[in-house]
């Protein structure tokens, strides 16, 4: 196990006007679960594959421990990465793919032995030692995939989007069995995803990539409640945090021509940010026009407009909803962003979300 540090990592390909990742700066400690998210095409499994030295670096210096490793092979480099497509040798027994690396290292066959036994008991791969790949199913082989990097017992783990070639139902429990067991082995661990909610559940902390430079970096709830820009505020969260366009006037937020409260602000247009949980629909308030529905069981989401602007509102009543409506909005529950530049401002009436126990 090892700390992981980037110092300014970047990735320009020949020929490109753009960097592809670019000034990236990241201190993994020891035994840490980091998860880089963000959309298609963000940098972030370009920056994986730098770690793992699949991908050269144009500048800057990875570290995996206290060891430089910008010029060294990836089986120099002491790590273990788990694809998306499982990489397993399809002519070989599950017992022989997670043996395969350790044989390559020259280990004892005593020592395969026993690590594969006990990576197989953790996974619960026991009874299916013996079978070839084409004879288990998806999540039985992505369990496959992470025994063969855990046999290994190397300086850090790396995940290229484990997960997205499982179905839905399939993905909520192998991303538990992941944190479970990243959290029983202690090892160090960078983990690309495109899915906000995975990375939500999976994370100590987010780093949060946008055309190959870092947006912020947090504990996941720090970033929920907290959002940098309007690029990390619309990104993580479902339902998307509504931004709007608004206008503080004499100190308070106006939403088409509605006053929504105090925010200590100077007067000018900002984008106002809302989470569909901190609404509610209420008697009185501002006037929304529904446009649509989703019901979802114990909750559903009232998706309507106000003025023109998109907004969303979780709404727990069973009551039918249709045609104009009010939404009440909490003032200390109001996110501002700079117009111009999309960056968070302060906003000094907005209350602090309480503590989650």
């Amino acid at each position: 196990m090892a700390n992981l540090t980037l110092k300014n990592v970047g990735k320009t390909y020949a020929g490109g006007a753009q960097a592809a990742v670019s000034g990236v700066n990241i201190d993994i400690a020891d035994g840490e679960f980091i998860v880089l998210v963000g959309p298609s095409g963000c940098g972030k499994s370009t920056l994986l594959r730098m770690v793992a030295g699949l991908e050269t670096i144009s500048e800057g210096e990875i570290h995996i421990g206290d060891r430089l490793v910008n010029q060294l092979d990836p089986a120099e480099r002491d790590i273990a990465m788990v694809f998306q497509n499982y990489a397993l040798y399809p002519h070989m027994t599950v017992r022989d793919n997670m043996a395969y690396g350790l044989k390559n290292r020259g280990e004892s066959k005593a020592v395969i032995a026993e690590r594969v036994a006990e990576a197989a008991r953790m996974l619960e791969l026991g009874p299916y030692l013996d079978r070839k790949p084409r004879a288990l199913s998806g999540g039985q082989r992505q369990r496959v995939a992470m025994g063969r990097a855990i046999v290994r017992q190397p300086a850090a783990f790396l995940f290229d989007e484990p997960l997205s070639n499982l179905d839905a139902k399939l993905r909520v429990s192998m991303r538990m069995e992941i944190r479970k067991l990243q959290k029983r082995l202690g090892t160090t661990s960078l983990y690309v995803t495109h899915d906000q909610l995975e990375a939500m559940t999976l994370a100590d902390r987010l780093v949060v990539l946008n055309g190959g430079r870092i947006e912020q970096i947090g504990a996941p709830l720090d970033i929920y409640r907290r959002p940098a820009s309007t690029f990390v505020a619309s990104f993580i969260g479902a339902p998307a945090m509504s931004l709007l366009d608004a206008v503080v006037t004499d100190g308070a937020v106006m939403l088409d021509g509605h006053p929504l409260g105090p925010v200590g602000r100077a007067a000018g247009p900002v984008t106002l940010g809302l989470r569909a949980e901190d609404l509610r629909l209420a008697p009185a308030g501002v006037p929304m026009v529904v446009e649509h529905v989703e019901e979802l069981g114990a909750q559903r989401i009232v998706h309507g407009s106000i003025g023109g602007q998109s907004l969303a509102v979780i709404d727990t009543g069973d009551q039918r909803v249709s045609g104009a409506v009010h939404v009440a909005i909490d003032p200390a529950r109001l996110h501002l962003f700079d117009t111009a530049t999309g960056r968070r401002l302060e906003n000094a009436h907005q209350r602090q979300p309480e503590a989650v126990l």
